[in-house]
């Protein structure tokens, strides 16, 4: 019988607030899980996925795991049949890395199988090949925390130039996802390609001080810093209800509040678990208010990143 390696991909936040495509974080829930085994046709197939809805591409050239594994199977120049099973355990198009969860967790599953041949680093560009048939773009901001867990800075995504950042442990993630969704690409096409040189500075100035407020475990700068004065004006418009979300998760306690990723979801990050889900619950009854259901994910960081089941 063939050995199969079964791994879970975890949730991530993108952008943080200020930093877009350059910072992310990765969650302890929600997540994926996929299943691989070797075979021996020398191709990657998808043989079932979970939890979709019917929604997802079998195409092995379409789906984001099966093309991040053959990415990775093509730089090992290894004859190797792969065939993987993949359970959707979170929503698609929510703004929590979705996609990259799922190709994090094959990736994480074949790397495991044939015996680590590369490190959690080295995994990212294949990774990013994955968002490329998901959205459109190689961004690293979900992949690059899913796979090397914590909070991550993109310096470069041409070459990769990832950096690790520590931060205050107590910090504990509130994300609520409103039930609709919103395509990575369709949130991108909302957005200028011009921005005036006075928001730049701005953004410049929040980016670089939230790093530093992490790594000197200053919550007071990380709470002056989670401000964005680009992405989050044009995208909030997509959101239902989005501003009164937002004032509810200041007033609970949280340090910031912005847009998860792509959105829908927003995420509020908080000095603790109890303000986070106080923050939760006053968020998910302003989406309420706007006429939206919604579900709350309450986390810690996740500074392990992917793991192997069983």
């Amino acid at each position: 019988m063939s050995k199969t390696v079964r791994a879970h991909g975890p949730a991530t936040v993108a952008n943080i607030g200020c930093g877009f495509d350059i910072l992310g974080a990765a969650l302890n829930c929600p997540g994926d899980v996929v299943t691989a085994r070797e075979v021996d046709s020398p191709t990657v197939l998808i043989r079932k996925i979970e939890g979709d809805g019917g929604k997802l591409p079998l195409d092995p050239k379409l789906n984001s795991a099966s093309v991040a594994v053959s990415a990775m199977l093509d730089a090992l120049d290894r004859p190797c049949g792969i065939e993987l099973e993949i359970k959707k355990q979170m929503p698609l198009g929510s703004g929590l890395g979705s996609s990259a969860a799922s190709s994090v967790a094959a990736l994480w599953a074949v790397n495991t199988l044939l015996d680590n041949p590369f490190s959690a680093l080295e995994l990212v560009p294949f990774a990013m090949q994955g968002e490329k048939a998901a959205c459109g773009t190689a961004h690293a901001d979900n992949v690059a925390p899913g796979l090397m867990g914590g909070f991550v800075l993109i310096r470069s995504s041409e070459p990769p130039d990832i950096i690790t950042l520590s931060y205050p442990e107590s910090l504990t993630f509130t994300v609520v996802h409103p039930h609709f969704e919103l395509k990575t690409s369709d949130a991108r096409r909302v957005l200028f390609e011009k921005i005036p040189l006075k928001y730049a500075i701005k953004q410049w100035g929040n980016a670089a001080a939230l790093v530093a407020g992490l790594i000197k475990e200053d919550t007071d700068l990380i709470s002056r810093s989670l401000e964005d004065f680009i992405i989050e004006p044009q995208r909030s418009t997509l959101i239902p209800g989005y501003n009164a979300v937002k004032e509810a998760a200041l007033k609970a306690g949280a340090l910031g509040c912005s847009i998860s990723g792509a959105g829908p979801s927003v995420f509020a990050l908080c000095e603790s678990e109890g303000v986070a889900t106080l923050a939760g619950e006053k968020m998910s009854a302003a989406f309420k208010a706007a006429g939206l259901s919604s579900d709350i994910y309450v986390s810690s960081v996740n500074a392990e990143g992917p793991l192997i089941l069983d």
